[in-house]
């Protein structure tokens, strides 16, 4: 293993983020466009929601790819986000048909995306303050 990736720690943590960024991205795409979406776009919450949730997964996505380039290997950064990327819909269908859609769902990504967040930042270190 060490001569494929040689920081297989690095490689499971940019594994669990690059897997929460592909899961969260799934559940906003299913949002957009907001003229479909008339249960959010009339409910301020959801927009906030959208909103909040939008810029963390782009600050996820940000910091994991800083993390990754930092860390591992470009083959194995490339590897793995083609993994979460293709794994992530498998991961989507199996939440409740609730869970996916509405208010519920962005709750359960927004904690999800900032837990992975707060464990980028307590793991890498990628923000500076």
């Amino acid at each position: 293993m060490n001569m494929i990736e040689p920081n297989v720690a690095a490689l499971l943590w940019f594994g669990l983020f690059a897997g929460v960024a592909s899961t969260g991205f799934y559940v906003l795409t299913g949002m957009f466009p907001l003229e479909t979406r008339p249960d959010l776009r009339k409910r301020p919450l959801g927009l906030a929601l959208i909103t909040v949730n939008v810029l963390l997964l782009l600050a996820l996505i940000g910091g994991s790819v800083a993390y990754g380039a930092a860390n591992l290997r470009w083959t194995s950064l490339v590897i793995v986000s083609g993994f979460a990327l293709l794994f992530a819909p498998g991961l989507f269908n199996v939440w409740p048909q609730r869970w996916r859609d509405g208010v519920a769902g962005l709750a359960i990504v927004l904690a999800s995306v900032g837990a992975a967040l707060g464990l980028l930042q307590h793991v890498g270190s990628v923000f500076s303050l």
